[in-house]
């Protein structure tokens, strides 16, 4: 599945529809088919089932093999975000066995994880994500401005780092927490004629402004919502 814009950016709903729905759950993608995603994304872990390291479970484990069969019958695009390494030739397997290679999207933090999707799988595209929060940082209330300036040094570096992770990847896409991008990392993923994916954005403020700068597909937990605000800048 290519990650490009058509007249606006592409809408993932995140972890299925996390605002309408328990995250990684089978009703939370369907939530996301019904408010007319382009893309459902959801976490898979290390036994091949639907997960964030952390997350609360809620019901019973999910399966990648049955989250995608309740997917088959819809047109929605299929992004899958690798939550362990190791499990790249499992997920080839099951993405190539159910014919749904055109509609899908391997994402992962581990830059040797998508480089050994793209060997296994030249036809797959694969999506870089950045950063990968290793100790949880992110969970902490940091104080408004020690997160700005923190924030501000990562984009400026962005640019830079961006063109390091794809050259370790071998990535068609780069997937970026939505505070990093800036007019100067939209010009280099342009430039190198990548896709670029924002995540994970609740605000619709910052919707509209990311889709001005041209990114090519937003991740947010309420899609209904990102599609309204995209649907009136295009009227606008």
């Amino acid at each position: 599945m290519e990650v490009k814009a058509r007249g606006r950016p592409l809408v993932i709903g995140h972890r299925g529809a996390a605002a309408q729905a328990p995250a990684n759950s089978l009703e939370g993608l369907l939530a996301a088919v019904e408010a007319a995603a382009d893309v459902v994304e959801f976490d898979v872990d290390a036994d091949l089932c639907l997960g964030h390291p952390g997350e609360d479970a809620v019901g019973p484990a999910v399966s990648l093999g049955e989250a995608l069969a309740a997917l088959t019958a819809s047109s929605i695009g299929i992004q899958l975000d690798l939550k362990a390494r190791g499990i790249e030739v499992q997920i080839v397997e099951a993405v190539a066995s159910r014919g749904l290679a055109d509609r899908v999207i391997v994402s992962s933090a581990w830059a040797r994880s998508v480089r050994r999707l793209r060997r296994e799988a030249p036809w797959l595209t694969c999506a870089v994500s950045y950063p990968r929060d290793r100790l949880g940082a992110g969970d902490i209330a940091w104080p408004e401005p020690v997160s700005r300036v923190v924030a501000w040094l990562l984009r400026l570096l962005m640019p830079w780092r961006m063109r390091l992770l794809l050259h370790e990847s071998d990535a068609g896409t780069v997937s970026l927490q939505h505070r990093l991008v800036s007019p100067a990392v939209v010009a280099a993923a342009r430039a190198r004629g990548v896709g670029l994916i924002a995540w994970t954005v609740n605000d619709p403020a910052r919707i509209a402004e990311l889709a001005r700068l041209g990114v090519d597909a937003i991740t947010s937990d309420d899609p209904e919502m990102a599609l309204a605000v995209l649907g009136t800048l295009e009227g606008s």
